[in-house]
């Protein structure tokens, strides 16, 4: 039996919470410490899927751990990457993940929905930026449902309060405080019993 859990992020902007008021507002550390779990969390602003096993999946191996998300796409969608690349590289991701002995408990969480911000403009526009997210998201619950990870949507969680306060940072990008407590809530209800259960 292990007392403290480790769960390890790894992600982007989204994961490592840009827009929010402190980190302690990012998703993965509302969930973190709802489980009082040990929470590293590499992820940076921008990284693609390359980025991603460059730089963070050697925490695999340090951390060993218990609990693994994975939410990483956007950056491949707007930079150009086209979706057999973005398969190739994800699924690396999901299979080393897989790999760790033992197997943690894996969630792959879908991008979220972001056509609506105003810098979708900047990214080919609403229509664009739809098409292409539902095509990322398509890939990704495939490759992660056919290895058995709890697949998390969260494109309801991230447009369902738009216009309230703190939902989009004042960058016009990311995710405000409000936006991802609602992410929270929405990845606890799909993964907050397994995990839990993962430290007897």
């Amino acid at each position: 039996m292990r007392n403290v859990l480790r769960y390890l992020a790894l992600g982007d902007s989204y994961t490592i919470g840009t827009g929010a008021s402190d980190q302690s507002h990012s998703w993965p550390s509302i969930i973190a410490s709802r489980l009082n779990a040990e929470l590293t969390n590499p992820a940076v602003n921008g990284y693609t899927t390359l980025d991603l096993i460059r730089y963070e999946l050697p925490y695999l191996e340090r951390v060993r751990p218990d609990l693994v998300s994975i939410l990483i796409g956007v950056n491949d969608l707007v930079q150009g990457r086209n979706p057999d690349e973005y398969r190739q590289s994800l699924s690396r991701i999901y299979d080393e993940a897989a790999a760790v002995d033992p197997r943690p408990r894996i969630a792959a969480i879908s991008i979220p929905t972001w056509s609506y911000v105003p810098a979708a403009a900047d990214f080919g526009g609403k229509e664009h930026v739809e098409r292409q997210t539902a095509v990322f998201n398509a890939i990704a619950e495939l490759e992660a449902t056919s290895r058995n990870f709890t697949w998390v949507d969260i494109s309801e969680a991230s447009s369902s309060a738009v216009g309230t306060t703190d939902w989009i940072a004042s960058d016009g990008l990311h995710p405000g405080d409000t936006q991802y407590a609602s992410w929270a809530d929405a990845i606890w209800s799909a993964v907050g019993g397994s995990w839990s259960a993962a430290r007897s």
